[in-house]
């Protein structure tokens, strides 16, 4: 094992995908039914350095469902029930594939958990403010990541067949934790009693049956002659006690986004990147709408996915993806926008006044989960606020966002900053905070006074209000955000990654919080042990001869 030469991870990636394009999933409708089969094949994988066995998933297997998951929510407003199981015999889901960890890079690992744990997040979303709820029909084996995307849904249910279990063998086998948030949801979701999870996180072989039931592992066991239609009836009663709007209104497509990929910038219609790989930096431009935009929710929904906030915040999310995965080298990120800032502020009321549609909410959501996203991602966020900017409304959470915020102040230039009622909490971090109530964490009458402020804000009235951080005059600005953006640039990496995690998610501590801040963290940390990924570690000596050999002391 000593002389194994690692694969090199694959190259860029890309996030889009469509039903007609799954290799691993089959998505099927039955009136308010779905079910999402998980089928993956074993030559599919994003690499030829591993095999996908035994419904063992990689990186694109888990695009696919995320895209089947935001094609439900979009496409099929109709659907109240989702049924994820698995069209193998015997077999729901062995977890991340062991070999796809064991060759690829470091960062290309705890990206992957962290796309994946951010998939789960968008199940329980969906199952939280879309009123879809998802049952897992485990008919199966279901192993680590495979129990973790069970114990994402709402109801478990498991087949009694006297072999099928659940378990997280992470720990016992791999020297790791479980990546996807299973430890965390065992106990904070499903009520796992803390020394039964302890007892269950290192049973290799899972548990199964009634044990599994009494354990809080699952919900129900029926026998294999009963199973079939135990899901179907039980996915009845769930999708007959949905809230989901009835009559079924008529969902909208999700077309492709067809960007301009170029080796030095990703261009779409309202969003560009922009690397600069010599000072490894990059510039993310977001541009506010043009020309008259829909302001009645029949206008929203005959523009379809053409409409600005739901075009916009796609290509944002998918050129967020695109550089977590395929520019690690790129760790400073100016964010700017560009455009009319009434034009955003515009969509922004229409927005908040119209939550109560399906579409606009599951668009309000969409940005959310996007802006969500720009907090998860380690990288350092600085936003220019310059003189024919957008900071405004949606688009100023950009600004709050970032780690840093600059805004020139030049009295001979217009230049301000605005808020909309969708900086008043429809927009929450993973804290369950707006961005403004994080900022000014526990001063509730400073929220309510930025809120309530009539027009923009100048460089001087935001730097006073506390909403940018500095604000140079015309003399020092290019200087000032020149050397801001290379001093951070200098900066070791790994601190940056820690130290922006530790400060972006002030106030209180949640189920989604703890996923990313402690998981992720330790998982982070884990992954680069000897004990796990050492030449004798247990994630290399994994379905190889011998044991793997550790260092025993307690760090």
């Amino acid at each position: 094992m000593a002389d194994r030469i690692h694969a090199p991870d694959p190259g860029p990636v890309t996030f889009e995908t469509r039903p007609d394009l799954y290799k691993h999933w089959r998505l099927e409708f039955d009136g308010p039914i779905a079910t999402l089969s998980m089928d993956v094949q074993e030559d599919g994988g994003l690499s030829d350095a591993y095999r996908l066995k035994l419904n063992s998933y990689d990186l694109g297997v888990d695009i696919e469902l995320a895209d089947a998951i935001q094609r439900i929510r979009f496409e099929h407003p109709e659907t109240r029930v989702v049924v994820i199981t698995s069209l193998k015999e015997r077999i729901f889901c062995a977890g991340a594939n062991i070999m796809m960890l064991r060759e690829s890079s470091h960062g290309w690992k705890v990206n992957f958990c962290k796309f994946t744990n951010e998939t789960r997040l968008a199940i329980e979303d969906a199952s939280d403010h879309s009123n879809i709820k998802f049952l897992a029909a485990l008919n199966g084996i279901c192993a680590g990541g495979g129990y973790e995307l069970a114990l994402a849904c709402d109801e478990i249910v498991l087949v009694d067949d006297g072999n099928s279990a659940v378990s997280l063998p992470e720990a016992a086998l791999l020297g790791v934790l479980p990546g996807t948030g299973g430890v965390t949801r065992v106990v904070d979701k499903r009520r796992v009693r803390r020394d039964v999870a302890d007892f269950f996180s290192t049973l290799v072989e899972g548990v199964k049956g009634k044990r599994a039931v009494s354990w809080r592992l699952v919900d129900a066991v029926y026998p294999t002659s009963q199973f079939a239609e135990a899901v179907r009836t039980r996915a009845s009663t769930l999708a007959a006690a949905s809230s989901r709007a009835h009559p079924s209104p008529q969902g909208i497509r999700l077309n492709p986004l067809n960007p301009t990929v170029t080796d030095g910038a990703v261009t779409y219609s309202a969003v560009s990147l922009t690397f600069h790989r010599d000072t490894r930096t990059a510039e993310l431009i977001v541009q506010a709408p043009s020309g008259s935009q829909p302001d009645t929710v029949e206008a929203i929904v005959a523009a379809g996915d053409q409409f600005w906030p739901l075009r916009a915040f796609r290509e944002l999310d998918d050129a967020l993806l695109r550089l977590r995965l395929n520019e690690p080298q790129l760790g400073t990120i100016v964010i700017k926008t560009e455009g009319d800032p009434e034009a955003v502020l515009a969509v922004d009321r229409t927005l908040a006044a119209n939550q109560s549609h399906w579409l606009v909410r599951e668009i309000t959501l969409l940005m959310k989960r996007t802006l969500k996203r720009l907090d998860l991602t380690s990288r350092t966020f600085f936003a220019c606020i310059e003189p024919g900017s957008a900071f405004a409304g949606s688009l100023f959470e950009l600004a709050l966002a970032a780690d840093r915020s600059y805004m020139l102040d030049d009295p001979e230039r217009d230049n301000g900053v605005w808020v909309s009622p969708l900086n008043g909490g429809l927009l929450p971090m993973s804290n369950g905070l707006s961005r403004l109530q994080s900022r000014f964490l526990g001063d509730a009458a400073k929220v309510a006074d930025v809120l309530a402020h009539a027009g923009g804000y100048s460089a001087s009235d935001a730097l006073e209000a506390g909403l940018v951080t500095f604000a140079p005059d015309e003399i020092d600005w290019d200087d000032e955000v020149r050397l801001a953006v290379e001093a951070r640039a200098a900066f070791s990496p790994d601190a940056l990654t820690g130290l922006e995690a530790n400060l972006r998610f002030a106030g209180p501590e949640t189920m989604e919080t703890k996923i990313f801040g402690r998981l992720t963290a330790w998982q982070n940390w884990i992954f680069q042990r000897p004990n796990a990924v050492g030449e004798k570690g247990a994630l290399q000596a994994y379905g190889q001869q011998g044991r793997p050999e550790f260092d025993w002391r307690r760090t």
